[in-house]
């Protein structure tokens, strides 16, 4: 048997999460064709939409060459800052395929959590996707790049990773850090 919406749903969101002004912006998930990421980014920032596909440098091996790629960090997914009357516009972008959403509500992603993606991604630690996790400590990083950031502390590789989640997708990422700047919760 699979996820049911309840499974899916972030509590705030099935609690009652406050309806959707027709004129205020928020952030959507918008899932777009396989390999289409940078293409709808563009597509959406051409019409003058606020568009962010969030990447990160990976390492790929051949039998004859290694090569670092940049790569979508969100494969499948581009997050775009518009109101729900731009929903159409963005649907007819090429390679975008649909908005994420329960039912015919639109599901906003709250700013606090693209604003992290974004300061991990500005801080220049070496990020890379990770699984996503329900439990685990919640902590906020105390200083550096990162400071104020909260996320989940996770042990992985004999390493202190701190974790930030994009709850509606169930997607997470990770940045290796110092344990000694972590301030639990």
């Amino acid at each position: 048997m699979g996820v049911t919406q309840r499974e899916l749903c972030p509590e705030a969101f099935c609690s009652g999460y406050p309806a959707l002004a027709q004129d205020s912006r928020h952030w959507f998930a918008i899932t777009v064709k396989p390999q289409h990421e940078f293409a709808v980014e563009h597509a959406l920032t051409a019409k003058g939409l606020d568009a962010y596909a969030p990447t990160c440098w990976t390492v790929r091996r051949w039998s004859d060459r290694i090569k670092k790629l940049q790569q979508p960090l969100f494969p499948g997914y581009v997050f775009g800052y518009f109101d729900s009357a731009a929903r159409n516009s963005v649907l007819k972008t090429p390679g975008a395929k649909s908005i994420v959403s329960f039912g015919n509500i639109l599901a906003p992603i709250p700013q606090e959590q693209i604003s992290s993606i974004r300061q991990m991604l500005d801080s220049g630690f070496p990020v890379e996707a990770h699984p996503f996790l329900r439990e685990g400590q919640r902590v906020r990083i105390g200083g550096g790049p990162l400071a104020g950031v909260e996320g989940i502390l996770a042990q992985c590789r004999n390493a202190a990773h701190f974790i930030v989640s994009i709850e509606l997708l169930q997607r997470s990422v990770s940045v290796q850090v110092d344990p000694g700047i972590v301030i639990p919760l």
